[in-house]
């Protein structure tokens, strides 16, 4: 097939990847304008647009897709289908209505829960079993149209947004690979029961609250890894943690427990959570062990509780 695809991160390299495996004609590739990056800030290409450069298609790089010559460069292609995973843009529904099979959006959750921006680090943040994803044929609304195609993986209590996303990129570049195979597919139109929104992480949400139970603490931190991590203060440091165990221990929330080369253990609103890798503001990320040799932390230190 002649396929416009549409994507930025990671997650959309994968599936583009997989297409030009599968021998698909690619000419264009629309990603989002190159972003400063790094301690630097200096402009870098998303990954889409380095792999797109590296396998000869024509990059397009534009800030809106309504205007009209932006439109007519797709129409002039006259592509079989556009495919759209993670783009950042809104298509206007006369972009949609250029393939001759329409708009297939690559949507890594499952519909219609977490329809929206984030829906890895929202499923794993609200407890959910399972994720996956969706193949949907794209309309004007977010993420509302049919569904051709989908697959489920299990949420395990380890994972993080890294390593789900992982899991769910390459699932995801495999159905879109199948999904063009069986075109045309039938369409199955998304129960209106079970809508739910994943909002954009923003970092308001990263301070940890010792008053909340363990086990969403722990949630929080994996949701929040590696974007935007989660945050707390002892002793009037700023300290980021990655990575904890949830613990059946109680105390006053915030009160650490012990510290031992294992881990920080910090009491919650129930249960405790035993803290295993932090960073200090300006410092590395750094197993437990190498962080107390260099930060003295004993039994009855507090965490700041965060304004409630």
């Amino acid at each position: 097939m002649k396929i416009v695809f549409a994507g930025t991160p990671e997650f959309a390299a994968r599936a583009l990847a997989a297409l030009y495996e599968a021998g698909h004609d690619i000419p264009l590739v629309l990603t989002q304008p190159d972003r400063p990056a790094g301690r630097g800030m200096t402009l870098q290409a998303s990954p889409v647009k380095q792999l797109a450069l590296a396998r000869g298609s024509e990059v397009f790089q534009p800030l809106t897709l309504k205007d009209e010559a932006a439109q007519e460069k797709l129409r002039l292609l006259a592509p079989d289908v556009m495919v759209v995973a993670a783009y950042g843009l809104i298509l206007p529904q006369a972009v949609l209505d250029i393939p001759r099979h329409g708009c297939l959006n690559i949507h890594a959750s499952l519909l219609p829960r977490w329809r929206g921006a984030a829906p890895i680090h929202r499923a794993i943040l609200a407890g959910d079993a399972e994720s996956g994803v969706c193949i949907m044929q794209m309309e004007a609304g977010l993420d509302t149209g049919p569904v051709l195609l989908s697959a489920s993986t299990p949420i395990s209590a380890q994972d993080t947004s890294q390593t789900l996303h992982d899991k769910l990129a390459v699932q995801g570049a495999q159905l879109i690979v199948s999904a063009l195979q069986r075109l045309p597919l039938p369409a199955v139109a998304q129960p209106e029961a079970g809508v739910t929104y994943a909002a954009k992480l923003d970092k308001s949400e990263a301070p940890l609250d010792w008053r909340r139970p363990a086990a969403e603490l722990d949630r929080q931190i994996r949701a929040f890894t590696p974007f935007p991590g989660t945050t707390a203060v002892l002793d009037g440091a700023p300290l980021k943690v990655w990575a904890a165990l949830p613990r059946s221990e109680s105390g006053v929330p915030g009160t650490v427990l012990a510290a031992d080369k294992h881990g920080i253990l910090v009491a919650c609103g129930s249960g405790s959570l035993l803290l295993t890798e932090l960073q200090k503001a300006g410092g590395k990320r750094l197993p437990v062990a190498q962080f107390l040799a260099g930060h003295g932390v004993s039994a009855g230190a507090r965490f700041e509780l965060p304004a409630a």
